[in-house]
C-alpha cells in the first residue's frame, strides 16, 4: 500500500522534516504547501501583476495558494496538520476542515496548550498527536499494522 499524505500548518519549525525522514521507506508521498513565507505571500503578484492595494496583494496571493492546496488535500489519503506555538495558523484550520468535510484521513498535531482552542478540529481528527515521531508511529502502523518498540 502507498499513502499520500500532505503536510499542512506551521511553517516556523522543521516538524515536516522529521516525519519525512522518520517514514522514509514506509511508501509513503508527502506534499506540502509552499513554506517559504515570501514566496507564498508574494506569489499571486509575482505571476498576475502588481497590487497597490495591500488587500488585493493578498487576496491575489491567498487564492493561488488555495489553488494547491485544495489539489494537494483532494490528492491526499491522510492529511496531517499542524498547530504550533507561536503564530495563529488560520490556514491550517481551514485545512484541517476542508480535509474533514471531504472525507479524508486527518491526523492534528498540537501542543496540550492549543487543546481547548482546538476542541473543534481535534473532534474532527480521527488522531490528535503531540510530536512527529507520533505521526511517523501512526503512518506505520497504518501501512503495516506494526506497534512501536
Amino acid at each position: 500500500m502507498m499513502l499520500n499524505v500532505y503536510l499542512s500548518g506551521e511553517i516556523h519549525t522543521d516538524w515536516r522534516d522529521e516525519i519525512i525522514a522518520g517514514a522514509e521507506g514506509l511508501g509513503v508521498t508527502f506534499s506540502a504547501p509552499v513554506t517559504d513565507h515570501d514566496a507564498s505571500d508574494d506569489c499571486g503578484v509575482a505571476i498576475m501583476g502588481e497590487e497597490p492595494n495591500k488587500f488585493w496583494h493578498d487576496n491575489k496571493g491567498a487564492k493561488l495558494n488555495a489553488i494547491r492546496t485544495r489539489t494537494a488535500i483532494e490528492a491526499a489519503d491522510i492529511v496531517v496538520v499542524r498547530f504550533g506555538e507561536k503564530y495563529r495558523q488560520w490556514n491550517a484550520a481551514f485545512d484541517a476542515g476542508y480535509a474533514a468535510a471531504l472525507g479524508k484521513s486527518l491526523v492534528v498535531m498540537h501542543g496540550p496548550d492549543h487543546q481547548h482552542a482546538l476542541k473543534e478540529v481535534d473532534a474532527a481528527a480521527l488522531a490528535v498527536t503531540e510530536t512527529p515521531e507520533q505521526v511517523v508511529q501512526i503512518l506505520r502502523y497504518v501501512l503495516s499494522g506494526e506497534l512501536p518498540k
